[in-house]
């Protein structure tokens, strides 16, 4: 039951290829060299054995996105795979192994390349990316956008370390001329952790300039009560703090620092709140009106364009009638329904300091 309150806590809602070396057969001898064939054994993956893996889960984060093939990264091992729509392994090793597998498969089966407007979506704290179909699903049905459905180990690294992968992820959508995105839960602290990467004195990454909306389903923006409730109330067990993961124990315990690497989106975003619509809400362990995890309280966040409270638990969000009309209206007109009716939350004004005696 601890273990079960915790996850709801943390925000419920993560080809053998060979290098192919071009000489003239005027200046190699048939016969290759010790270190041209130590570079190659280097360069080859491992055999692989093509078995249906469950996908990701908890232990493994995307790195690349390409359709529905992947190339996964191990939290645990720091080893490398590459998965085909049907989640089967193609190729492990390296990343560079990995990915020259993929260059392969790429030429063999003659794979389009992206191009036009995408839409990432981040899933929230232990779910998958399958929590995202619903949403995935609806935007794209509409015709006008490639979907980037992210996976990332969300209970087995830091914001920082799904931040990272992210970045790894963006990298690889060459093609693809705007980025916008549409996320639940912690998967909006991933992508404001990523966009605050800008204003590191040595960035890790450089922040995409092709990012142009975002809609927030559930977005802890001002931390988790409900976090912080059941840390106490576990006593701060150590063993919680390992099947949590570094990322909660963020939300729970470490909110202060964390929050200072969080950044505001430059972009257009809006929030879509889960509640009841009174001061109650369903989680009397959250102050004010709540969807069972989050308070709606909790979600704002100054310099959103439109806001909205939706009459749906978390974990709902994503398959909500309701909130997909108004995913699919953001991310193709910038508002929620019309320009008229938005309801941004305007950035607090500072309060004047108090004049000196």
């Amino acid at each position: 039951m601890k273990k079960y309150l915790l996850a709801m806590a943390m925000g419920i809602g993560a080809v053998t290829v060979s290098t192919v070396s071009t000489v003239s057969s005027q200046t190699l001898a048939t016969t290759p060299t010790a270190a041209t064939t130590a570079t190659a054994a280097k360069s080859a993956a491992p055999p692989n054995v093509a078995w249906r893996t469950l996908g990701g889960d908890q232990l493994w984060s995307d790195e690349l996105v390409h359709g529905q093939w992947r190339i996964q990264r191990n939290e645990i091992t720091g080893n490398y795979r590459l998965l085909d729509p049907s989640d089967v392994r193609r190729a492990w090793g390296s990343e560079q192994q990995c990915r020259a597998a993929w260059d392969q498969i790429k030429r063999e089966q003659a794979l389009p390349p992206l191009d036009g407007p995408a839409v990432i979506t981040l899933h929230g704290f232990g779910r998958t990316r399958d929590h995202m179909l619903p949403i995935g699903r609806a935007i794209e049905k509409q015709g006008k956008f490639t979907w980037i459905n992210v996976s990332y180990a969300s209970t087995r690294g830091s914001l920082d370390d799904h931040a990272e992968s992210l970045a790894h992820v963006i990298d690889g959508l060459d093609g693809i001329d705007e980025i916008h995105f549409c996320c639940h839960s912690l998967g909006n602290l991933i992508v404001r952790r990523y966009l605050g990467e800008a204003s590191s004195g040595q960035p890790r990454w450089r922040v995409d300039s092709r990012l142009k909306r975002m809609v927030m389903l559930g977005p802890p923006n001002n931390g988790a009560r409900l976090a912080q409730v059941i840390a106490e109330l576990l006593h701060d067990n150590e063993l919680a703090r390992l099947i949590a993961g570094p990322s909660a124990w963020q939300l729970a315990r470490d909110w202060n620092e964390a929050s200072k690497r969080l950044a505001t989106p430059g972009f257009a975003f809006a929030i879509l709140a889960g509640g009841q619509g009174d001061s109650r809400g369903l989680n009397p362990l959250v102050y004010g009106d709540d969807d069972l995890v989050v308070a709606v309280e909790e979600t704002r966040l100054p310099g959103a364009v439109d806001f909205r409270v939706v009459n749906c638990r978390h974990g709902r969000l994503m398959s909500d009638p309701e909130v997909q009309r108004y995913v699919v209206h953001f991310l193709e007109q910038g508002c929620f329904t019309t320009p008229e009716e938005r309801e941004p939350i305007v950035t607090a004004e500072i309060a004047p300091a108090a004049s000196q005696p």
